[in-house]
């Protein structure tokens, strides 16, 4: 059973810093593109960043260019997305996703992930 399990949330002041954590298991991930996503209040649930599990590509949406990093630790089984320079629009609740599609030089849809975690909630104070 595939489980993706989010943590690292929490409430923080702007220009503050996070670090979500991404415990994915059930499967071996490796051909996977992983993803964290964000839905605010009212809004749709709308594409952070990604990465290939077993590469260096990136793609970040453009409003988190320079301030998130999205990485990956292998021994753990954990993706991580590192939240810095936070502003009270990036205030969302966080979900990680993987998709079986290599994302190789496109951004996959969100109907293409196939395993969404629970999310966790990131609040941040002006």
């Amino acid at each position: 059973q595939v489980q993706l399990v989010e943590s690292g949330g929490g409430l923080v002041q702007a220009g503050g810093s996070l670090r979500l954590s991404c415990a994915a298991s059930g499967r071996t991930f490796s051909s996977y593109t992983m993803g964290w996503f964000r839905q605010a209040p009212g809004k749709e649930r709308e594409f952070v960043a990604s990465m290939l599990w077993s590469d260096t590509y990136t793609d970040y949406t453009d409003s988190v260019k320079g301030r998130f990093t999205i990485s990956r630790d292998n021994a753990k089984n954990t993706v991580y997305l590192q939240l810095n320079s936070l502003k009270p629009e990036d205030t969302a609740v966080y979900y990680c996703a993987a998709s079986p599609i290599r994302a190789w030089g496109r951004r996959l849809e969100r109907s293409e992930y196939e395993y969404w975690g629970q999310g966790t909630q990131v609040t941040v104070s002006s």
